[in-house]
């Protein structure tokens, strides 16, 4: 007998409200600027720029731009939760991908940092 097991390659993103702060614990917050979408490669990757801001800590305080990638835009707005729509997304994995649109959101946005959570 055999056993065939399916890796499911893709997880749920639930849209954020632009320009809502969304504090983090107790030193401050990170607010949300914008959702992007764009072509690479023939699929559409979707990015948030947002920016994340310590506003109370032992050490100092700060604040930065990001652009975070949830990666491949599988199924838009595929379902709900909290109001909020729900889209199925490939995390990116491939190194070399994640270094080609790191140069690529760089040189289309202002920001401090680009991560692939």
């Amino acid at each position: 007998m055999t056993t065939v097991t399916t890796v499911k390659t893709t997880v749920e993103y639930k849209h954020l409200f632009p320009l809502k702060e969304v504090p983090f614990g107790i030193a401050g917050y990170y607010i949300l600027y914008r959702e992007v979408t764009m072509p690479y490669k023939d699929r559409q990757v979707i990015y948030l720029v947002g920016k994340a801001v310590i506003e109370s800590s032992c050490c100092s305080t700060g604040s930065w731009v990001y652009a975070s990638v949830p990666g491949y835009v599988v199924g838009w707005h595929t379902s709900e939760q909290d109001g909020s729509p729900v889209s199925e997304v490939e995390p990116i994995k491939d190194p070399a991908e994640r270094e080609e649109l790191t140069k690529i959101i760089e040189e289309k946005e202002y920001i401090d940092i680009v991560y692939f959570p």
